[in-house]
């Protein structure tokens, strides 16, 4: 068994996977955020993460019995770059070490977005080696050249200058009443938006894209009665439209390759299908299961480190 083990900034995961790469059981918990606020601080997300790990050993023991490890990996910071560094990370890598210590097996770390990265080449059921990957959370928005002949090498090459396309949807979503985070929410509501949906304007700039500006259009128009399902489904249409641009500079300047869908935005079901439409069979999504925050990919990442 190979445990992998995120503490994200709002989401605590365990995975464990066998010696095959099959997912034997994961368990997450979201953390609780007050209604109405836009997020947590750092403090409370370590103490609720600390709260939320051992229950969820017990739902994977319940599961597959007593634990039997031969490794353990845990997402010790955001992104793989010097300085990347979050506290909620914390929580997770000392939990991990502690159980590696104690099974006496190795103790692997990668990034959060490494994570995402590998759990969407396995959901997706792809073995690409050279493919460009958009990652859209509440907390990146970013275009990555890949290189995983032999190891992961990332390369950005677009992103956001201001918002992330998660928080542009939570801070409307928490404009509509609904409860953070509020990407699901937002969806539902958004399949209920008229044949003529709020037109959101796209900022793109070669391989940037701004969200904050769009954001400041909803919020206007909110305000002078737009109906909250055609604020959704608008604020859906400027995400995937914003994207979809982006990528086509990108391809422009740096030629046409596969492109793997990561991150939490990436489970909402309009956003990946117009992207789907545009591109075609050179996409790929990572499953809407394992889109969001787990960390079945910290816990391949120690199978591969190990067989």
């Amino acid at each position: 068994m190979f445990l992998g083990v995120d503490t994200s900034c709002y989401t605590t995961s365990l995975a464990v996977i066998d010696a095959q790469g099959r997912l034997l059981s994961e368990a997450r918990k979201l953390l609780a955020v007050p209604h109405g606020e836009r997020g947590l601080r750092q403090s409370d997300g370590v103490f609720q993460h600390l709260q939320h790990l051992p229950e969820l050993v017990a739902v994977l023991t319940k599961e597959i019995g007593p634990l039997r490890l031969q490794a353990v990996a845990a997402s010790t910071r955001p992104r793989p770059l010097i300085g990347s560094y979050l506290p909620v990370f914390t929580a997770g890598v000392s939990f991990a070490r502690s159980l590696a210590s104690a099974f006496d097996v190795p103790f692997f770390e990668l990034s959060h977005q490494e994570g995402h990265l590998l759990a969407g080449l396995w959901s997706a059921g792809v073995e690409w080696q050279n493919f460009y990957v958009v990652h859209l959370s509440g907390g990146t928005t970013e275009v990555l050249a890949v290189d995983a002949k032999e190891e992961l090498l990332l390369s950005q090459l677009g992103g956001t200058e201001d918002l992330h396309a998660g928080q542009f949807i939570d801070r409307v979503g928490v404009a509509l009443g609904l409860s953070f985070p509020a990407g699901p929410s937002l969806e539902e509501l958004g399949a209920c938006a008229g044949p003529a949906p709020l037109a959101v304007p796209v900022a793109v700039r070669g391989g940037i894209l701004s969200f904050s500006g769009p954001e400041s259009h909803v919020q206007r128009a909110l305000l002078q009665g737009a109906r909250p399902a055609d604020a959704a489904r608008g604020v859906e249409h400027c995400v995937a439209q914003s994207v979809w641009r982006v990528l086509e500079n990108i391809a422009r300047e740096h030629g046409v390759k596969p492109v793997l869908f990561v991150g939490g935005v990436m489970a909402n079901s309009y956003i990946r299908s117009f992207l789907a439409k545009k591109i075609g069979n050179n996409a790929a999504f990572a499953s809407v299961e394992f889109a969001g925050d787990n960390a079945v990919g910290a816990a391949l990442f120690a199978h591969k480190f190990t067989c």
